[in-house]
């Protein structure tokens, strides 16, 4: 009998030779976990909640004037959040009208909707504090070398952190939109995507703070921080999709996954939200050379979403602290002998002790540890490798190959 093992070791070495080389059209899917594991200097709360703190916190902000109807709209649902909130109060607001429920009406519930997303703008528009952050991290490691193929940053995150870290370092970036005195979301740059490499692409999938619908009913970009025109994951999103700008921005996840190899690392991104899933799910079936690591912040058993696309999908490769899912194989880490003598030190950017549980474990799935990795993996030259086996480069070459996981006896195995 033998069970099977991934070595954490092999595949790092992989991505940092690739991340560091500049050459591979590299993507990022972030989400809300990302700006959730960034503490301040300072303070011990997040910069920008998760889910459950955020919802803490609007329903605390809104108790006084809508507290009783918002309590009996939480009693009513099986998980009760700031998106399945906002979905239940969009959902009453669209259909009772006059009739009233909860003590509200539909245009009641109306109003009750744009308190709460104009409470969730509030909340998430923080500033990006002085000095290194993960954001600037990121940044550094986009900038740090020539690139054959522009950085594309897709995210659901509505905060404005990527901007500005992006602008203090001087990168520039293109969002969609163009012009100055009111900026006009053009389409067709997206879609050609033709500016120089050197120009980083910020996607803002679900909307930006900051973006509004002008007196035509266009939507710009106003230089303010209103949170007018965000998409929220309920059940309105789909429809709200398919508008300008976001059957564009859509499109242009689906047309960088449809590229010949391609790589998207996301982090911070459950893959709770069906819609960004499903497209990436299709696209990786349609294009095998394209990958999708996926760097998972909770166990690998809690990780249902993701865990849903990697089982199916050999090209999505699935890392949580305890295990992994590659090639559709769920299997433990286990760090093998050190590749190089001083392969000690870049294993500890990846590999540590968790400080609650005290076992060791794959540290990835942090944004920040995530960040710094990325940061510091052109020192991959300092550190140089034995020469690549076949099973070493698998990782880099995609569609993934079964001696990804490696099979040892266990202890009655003959």
């Amino acid at each position: 009998m033998t069970v099977s093992v991934h070595n954490p070791d092999q595949y790092m070495a992989s991505l940092r030779q690739i991340i560091a080389q500049g050459r591979k059209r590299i993507g990022l899917l972030v989400g809300a976990g990302a700006p959730a594991g960034i503490f301040p200097p300072g303070s011990d709360k997040p910069l920008i909640p998760a889910v459950a703190g955020l919802t803490d916190m609007v329903m605390d902000a809104l108790k006084a004037e809508y507290g009783k109807t918002l309590d009996a709209v939480r009693a009513e649902l099986e998980t009760p959040n700031i998106e399945t909130i906002l979905s239940r109060v969009r959902s009453l607001a669209g259909v009772i009208g006059k009739t009233k429920v909860h003590d509200l009406d539909g245009e009641g519930y109306k109003k009750l909707s744009e308190a709460i997303c104009e409470q969730i703008g509030t909340i998430v528009n923080k500033p990006l504090h002085d000095g290194p952050s993960p954001y600037t991290e990121f940044v550094t490691w986009i900038s740090g070398t020539g690139r054959e193929h522009p950085v594309e940053i897709f995210t659901t995150n509505y905060d404005l952190l990527f901007e500005q870290a992006l602008e203090r370092t001087r990168v520039p970036f293109f969002d969609g939109f163009s012009g100055a005195s009111e900026p006009f979301f053009d389409p067709s740059s997206v879609a050609s995507n033709d500016l120089p490499a050197r120009w980083t692409r910020l996607w803002k999938l679900h909307g930006s703070l900051g973006w509004a619908a002008n007196a035509r009913g266009e939507v710009v970009r106003t230089g303010r921080a209103a949170a007018t025109h965000l998409v929220f994951p309920e059940h309105l999103k789909y429809d709200q999709t398919q508008k300008a700008p976001y059957a564009a921005l859509f499109d242009r996840l689906r047309a960088f996954l449809m590229t010949p190899d391609t790589l998207l690392i996301a982090t911070g991104f459950s893959f709770a939200d069906a819609h960004i899933s499903a497209r990436i799910d299709e696209c990786l079936a349609a294009n095998p050379s394209a990958s999708v690591f996926a760097f998972q912040f909770k166990p690998l058993e809690q990780e249902i979403h993701a865990r849903d696309i990697a089982g199916r999908r050999a090209n999505m490769s699935l890392y949580s602290p305890d295990k992994a899912m590659i090639n559709g194989i769920a299997a433990p880490w286990m760090p093998g002998d050190l590749p190089t003598r001083d392969w000690g030190a870049i294993r500890a950017t990846y590999w540590g002790i968790d400080e609650k549980s005290g076992a060791a474990q794959f540290q990835l799935g942090r944004f920040d540890r995530l960040a710094r990795f990325f940061a510091s993996s052109r020192a991959a030259q300092h550190f140089p490798l034995s020469p690549p086996t076949a099973e070493s480069l698998a990782v880099a070459a995609p569609p993934h190959t079964p001696e990804d996981a490696v099979a040892v006896p266990t202890a009655g195995a003959v």
